[in-house]
């Protein structure tokens, strides 16, 4: 079933999109939530309760609730099921990144008969059930206002234009580790990273434009340049509208939810293909 298509989307009368708003997403979370749990995906985390030994306390702790307190610095958020109704989105999203640091599949354990008790797992897979938690929230998370997704390091990051989502997340062969490579994943994580500030976007892109400028250099010397005459045009972009070397000259007054999106895309597309155009050369090189 994982990935199939239904009738109404297959013909194209459905565009298989949903459009959630939060008390739809809470709901929808909870349901994920409940699934894992009663599955026993929180049990290393939680604990159990026990007919022989009582309460036997997980990796939270003896109080769940303080646990959640002392990790999120707010109350009211525990338990779940209970306090979810008064979660606005700012808990909702702690609350999943929580839980994800949290989830672990069970793996070796035995089932406790006696009046039902229950299973009582010792080993636990956390990487697994990471990812498998987080297949399952990020197909909520996508149809939420602009879309979000749940990252491989426990991030809710903002997913980004339609048609442009996989740009942030391809992947750029290893290159220049302590000039590129760090400093254009801290960028993009900048960017994304859920509530980002209009400055910390702007600091992401100018980021991103000292980085296509190293790259600059590096292509000319392979007398390879990235848009012939009309490369200046990209610099003058971050230098004219408040991005990089701050004047008076410059333009502040713009839109800065649509202008910097564009801006971001822009350069991270020329860096993916400054790269690409680098390697290519520094191959050519090789074999002549």
């Amino acid at each position: 079933m994982e990935g199939r298509r239904y009738y109404s989307v297959r013909k194209g009368i459905n565009q298989g999109e949903l459009d959630f708003d939060l008390n739809l997403l809470k709901r929808a979370f909870n349901s994920i939530y409940s699934d894992f749990n009663n599955k026993y995906y929180f049990q290393k985390a939680f604990g159990y309760k026990c007919v022989d030994d009582g309460t036997v306390p997980g990796t939270t702790g003896s109080d769940i609730e303080i646990f959640f307190l002392r990790k999120l610095l707010k109350p009211n958020l525990w338990p779940i099921g209970k306090m979810i109704d008064n979660y606005s989105e700012d808990d909702l999203f702690d609350v999943i990144e929580l839980l994800y640091d949290l989830i672990a599949k069970p793996l070796v354990g035995y089932e406790h008969k006696w009046n039902n008790c229950g299973w009582h797992y010792q080993t636990f897979d956390d990487e697994t059930g990471q990812s498998e938690f987080r297949k399952e929230i990020n197909e909520i998370l996508r149809s939420y206002r602009e879309g979000y997704e749940l990252s491989a390091s426990g991030e809710i990051l903002l997913i980004g234009d339609k048609g442009l989502e996989d740009l942030h997340q391809e992947e750029v062969p290893e290159f220049d580790p302590d000039n590129i490579d760090e400093r254009l994943k801290q960028a993009v994580l900048k960017f994304r990273r859920y509530k980002s500030s209009d400055e910390e976007k702007r600091e992401a892109v100018r980021t991103l434009a000292d980085i296509l400028e190293y790259l600059r250099d590096k292509l000319g010397k392979h007398g390879t340049y990235l848009l012939s005459k009309d490369e200046d045009a990209l610099f003058n972009i971050a230098n004219n509208f408040g991005i990089r070397h701050h004047n008076l000259r410059q333009q502040t007054n713009y839109d800065a939810t649509t202008w910097l999106p564009w801006m971001f895309y822009i350069y991270l597309a020329s860096i993916h293909l400054s790269i690409r155009l680098i390697q290519r050369a520094n191959s050519e090189a090789d074999e002549d």
